[in-house]
């Protein structure tokens, strides 16, 4: 079982028509989030079929799969090390981890950081120190610091909050949307468990957080009470 093996399984599975539908879905044109990627037209579905077929893969051959032009590749190949680390032992999940890192500039678009960064950085970081996710969330790339933020969903999950409050404050500045975005799912996500924790964070910040971040993590409130906040 090698790269060259996946990549034939993937792209039997190729659909030109959905490639397309993707490319546009994901920016992928001059000047916007994803320019120049490349897709080759297979749902996140097939991807996890696959995915189940090759959790055996070397992490070698998932190293290639990550240098791939192919989004799908790249994809995969973060699919397949999410579930090897979700059986790996402390040592496997380490590899897996410095794997990650070196290929995070690969992990360049909003869905491949999403399924990826909570289980191959945040799970791997939860007894760990987490300074790593400061350094990410002050880097000059929107994915790293869109990992920075997205990797602390386990840390909520176990009502941890501590970093993801911290995280939401140095990006509270970004200019970019999709960081907007993904803080304010994270708020959100904290108000779901503590919401107490969340209104505190919106009454010191609120007045200068991004408008999009602001709804996203106020989504679940009351339409009175949302719309308060909107008009703050």
């Amino acid at each position: 079982m090698n790269a060259k093996e996946v990549r034939l399984r993937l792209h039997a599975l190729a659909n030109p028509e959905h490639a397309k539908t993707l490319s546009w879905f994901f920016k992928t044109g001059p000047g916007e989030y994803g320019e120049g990627d490349v897709f080759v037209g297979v749902k996140v579905p097939a991807l996890r079929k696959l995915a189940k077929e090759f959790a055996a893969l070397s992490l070698a051959a998932s190293q290639s799969l990550l240098q791939s032009q192919f989004h799908e590749e790249r994809l995969l190949a973060l699919l397949i090390l999410v579930l090897q680390a979700a059986g790996a032992d402390a040592k496997g999940r380490k590899e897996i981890y410095d794997l990650y890192l070196a290929n995070m500039p690969r992990v360049n678009n909003w869905d491949l950081v999403d399924l990826s960064a909570p289980q191959l950085v945040g799970t791997y970081l939860q007894d760990r120190s987490r300074r790593a996710l400061y350094r990410h969330a002050r880097s000059k790339s929107l994915w790293e610091r869109r990992i920075s933020i997205v990797a602390t969903f386990p840390f909520i999950r176990e009502h941890d909050f501590a970093d993801t409050l911290s995280i939401a404050e140095i990006l509270l500045g970004d200019r970019e949307d999709l960081i907007h975005k993904a803080v304010g799912w994270m708020l959100r996500e904290v108000g779901k468990r503590d919401l107490a924790a969340l209104e505190g964070f919106l009454c010191l910040h609120r007045q200068s957080m991004p408008r999009t971040m602001l709804r996203y993590a106020i989504e679940r409130f009351e339409e009175e009470k949302r719309q308060a906040y909107l008009k703050r």
